[in-house]
């Protein structure tokens, strides 16, 4: 049942109806948090959220549909937070995920860089000044070690010349990061950390059934374990003040070099401006 350690804080969470992002969302209503799930498909969305409400004892366990590879849907989410979450304490940017073969969004933008990094990128911005307001507030974005395999190529971040999951994948967690480490810095002084993680190899939807995916489970980590760092940067008092850090397993950890090239995350963020403009121009 619900303790209420976290009682009247306000916790948003996104890819919430299943593996870490619903782990991480149970875990925070049974520590007694608002929780603010943010889910694409409404049917999957009310079945977790409903299991949440009962295994944890808390009601304050709300649902938003948004469909992070679209940013008409990522800007109307988050109106609906400025609106009905005032008090939005931290920001969990889980939803991720790869595609098998290159594909657009309704913005005509590579769907795998688009669920992993812009879409988290416009959501963030878009609420910093309500996790301002709140500070102490926290940004936890969710990416993968698969980051260091990830190449950040500014004249074909789309893939148009060469698509491969695993690398385009990795490019758009590595974007992830050095948002992140960007973010922070901007946000000095603020009250409002961002940090970046790494949640493990863990067995989710995304291990298949078959043999491999059977004995591949017996050695990846549950969902519930998984989400301990996401938990850790979310809640631990020890962090309060720490950010712009790259953690697994709880404990501060290396990224790529690739990653902390200055020079490269200012760039990448006004690419990501201009590309997030261009796509609402031609809306």
């Amino acid at each position: 049942m619900a303790s209420n350690e976290l009682q009247g804080k306000e916790y948003l969470v996104t890819g919430a109806n299943g593996g870490i992002g619903k782990s991480t969302a149970l875990s925070l209503a049974q520590r007694g948090a608002t929780v603010v799930m943010v889910c694409r498909d409404r049917g999957r969305g009310e079945a977790a959220q409903a299991e949440i409400k009962s295994v944890s004892g808390n009601k304050h366990v709300a649902l938003l549909i948004g469909d992070m590879t679209s940013l008409t849907s990522v800007r109307q989410l988050a109106q609906e937070v400025q609106i009905n979450y005032p008090q939005l304490h931290a920001l969990i940017n889980n939803a991720g995920g790869t595609f098998a073969k290159r594909s657009l969004t309704s913005d005509g933008i590579e769907s795998t860089l688009a669920l992993n990094y812009v879409g988290p990128f416009l959501l963030t911005t878009l609420l910093l000044d309500q996790l301002k307001a709140n500070a102490p507030a926290r940004i936890v974005n969710v990416s993968s070690m698969v980051h260091k395999f990830g190449k950040l190529k500014f004249d074909d971040l789309q893939s148009e010349q060469q698509y491969g999951s695993l690398r385009i994948y990795g490019q758009a967690k590595l974007a992830l990061i050095m948002f992140t480490y960007e973010l922070a810095r901007r946000l000095d002084g603020t009250g409002v950390t961002a940090n970046v993680l790494h949640p493990g190899g863990v067995a989710t939807s995304y291990v298949g059934d078959n043999l491999i995916g059977k004995l591949s489970k017996l050695v990846l980590l549950t969902p519930e374990q998984g989400a301990q760092t996401s938990l850790y940067l979310a809640t631990s008092p020890e962090i309060e003040h720490v950010s712009g850090k790259y953690f697994t397993k709880s404990k501060v950890a290396a990224s790529s070099k690739a990653s902390h090239d200055e020079q490269r995350q200012k760039q990448l963020w006004q690419i990501t401006e201009a590309l997030i403009a261009e796509a609402l121009i031609a809306e």
